[in-house]
């Protein structure tokens, strides 16, 4: 077996480094040739830089090659061994065999190289869902899964999984010679891709005309057959009240833990691009219910008031499961310029039998302000007894005969209704916040009676 470098033409001359890649100042790459004993000379890969700057200073054997540079095959001979697809030695077989999945690399084509039973097999290195790696993923079966979210494609022929075989993968030709790895260069089968019904929250943001919505959002833990007074609880409620009774918002009530949710998992650590909208969890699992949260703070809010208890200096701890699972949505706004979040109002209730007020209002400011909220002046209430206060039943009773703080919890909605009339009519017009169908409001009896406008209507028109 001989190795040689060649080029399409020229010399070796004023040779520089292109990702990691040695290329002539006219653009030419530098190749690597091989050819067996009896055989023609065939191109392997593209030469690294060392490699060429050692063909020039006689030194190829420290490399492995040797033959002399400029000794490979006509310029039309490689051509078209180019147009059909050169097989390229990727390593050692004993090497390779090593590892059940491996990513290699075809130039700069990433494949994802499996052994499996002493076979080996190469399928494309991108997944088809968001390009994951699949040559760090995992064999299971006769399948490689993707690292980031687990679509399976045949590890030789890369079709997807049983069910979803037209969601297939480019996958190359591979056999072994003398010891050595090689892999067509140009893939034996194309991409496939399944149409996939959207995930109804990718849909676009869009605001419906309707009065001003506000969403609860309670992150209180407790019991689930033996419910308790929460301090935070309450004072949500009341001015969830207000928020219908006086101003004639549509309101919301979601509590946290009546919710069946999974953890984040983490898939932004895998790679900013794993970490998706919607996110990759409700994606895969049906059943995960912090799709209504999603729902509810993208689609469907205005105002977005969150209560939380104070748990040792710091926001409760299904307050921080749920804003992990957010992530996905600030990630939007940092990887793909997309905001999800608009016009939206955000303020908290903060109540405990510890102090650290500030604290969690400041983590509560800046985690909402991050995925594109605003707030209105003083954006939250608060109650705290201090450390020592130990004494819990006297800090329920205190909330609950406050009408300071309940007349707070009014005048919080109060201000964040308003801020959120401001920021809709202001980007939508004043359409935008039309009244409900008389059911939100009072009626006028008389004038559905006798046929004359309402007092507040000045278009004079009826219904009759």
């Amino acid at each position: 077996m001989s190795e040689a470098l060649a080029m399409q033409g020229g010399t070796f001359e004023e040779e520089f480094l292109e990702n990691g890649v040695a290329k002539t100042e006219a653009g030419r790459f530098v190749m690597v040739l091989r050819r067996e004993a009896g055989e023609d000379w065939r191109i392997t890969r593209l030469a690294t830089l060392p490699e060429v700057v050692a063909a020039k200073q006689g030194k190829l054997s420290r490399y492995g090659v040797t033959a002399l540079a400029g000794q490979g095959p006509r310029r039309s001979e490689q051509r078209t061994d180019m147009e059909t697809g050169s097989w390229i030695d990727v390593g050692a077989a004993d090497e390779l065999s090593q590892k059940p999945v491996q990513q290699v690399l075809l130039g700069r084509t990433r494949i994802a190289l499996t052994c499996k039973d002493g076979e080996f097999g190469a399928i494309s290195g991108a997944c088809n869902h968001v390009g994951g790696p699949l040559g760090e993923g995992k064999l299971g079966g006769d399948y490689v899964v993707c690292p980031w979210h687990y679509w399976k494609f045949h590890c030789r022929t890369g079709q997807g999984e049983p069910g979803y075989e037209g969601d297939r993968v480019p996958a190359y030709d591979v056999r072994v010679e003398n010891g050595r790895v090689l892999v067509r260069s140009v893939a034996s089968s194309k991409r496939g891709r399944l149409p996939h019904e959207p995930h109804p929250l990718s849909r676009a943001t869009r605001r419906e005309t309707g009065p001003i919505r506000v969403l609860g959002i309670s992150t209180t833990a407790m019991t689930a057959t033996h419910p308790r007074y929460s301090t935070s609880d309450d004072l949500l409620e009341h001015s969830l009240k207000a928020a219908a009774d006086i101003l004639e918002c549509e309101t919301r009530l979601l509590r946290i833990r009546d919710l069946n949710f999974r953890s984040c998992e983490g898939f932004y650590s895998k790679s900013a691009r794993a970490c998706t909208w919607p996110c990759s969890i409700t994606e895969m699992d049906p059943g995960d219910e912090m799709e209504k949260v999603y729902e509810g703070v993208v689609h469907w809010a205005d105002v977005i008031i969150v209560a939380t208890p104070i748990r040792w200096g710091a926001a409760s701890s299904l307050y921080y499961k749920m804003v992990e699972r957010m992530n996905c949505i600030q990630n939007q706004d940092t990887i793909a310029n997309k905001h999800l979040l608009h016009n939206k109002v955000a303020a908290f209730i903060i109540t405990g039998g510890q102090d650290n007020v500030q604290a969690v209002a400041g983590q509560m400011l800046g985690f909402f302000s991050e995925i594109g909220c605003q707030f209105p002046q003083f954006p939250y209430i608060a109650h705290s007894r201090g450390w020592s206060a130990e004494d819990m039943e006297n800090n329920q009773r205190y909330v609950q005969r406050s009408e300071s703080l309940h007349e707070g919890a009014v005048a919080l909605v109060h201000r964040c209704a308003d801020m959120a009339r401001i920021m809709i009519e202001g980007t939508l017009g004043d359409g935008a916040l039309a009244r409900g169908g008389r059911k939100g409001h009072e009626l006028d009896t008389r004038a559905q009676l006798l046929g004359s406008p309402a007092p507040d209507d000045p278009s004079g028109a009826t219904d009759l």
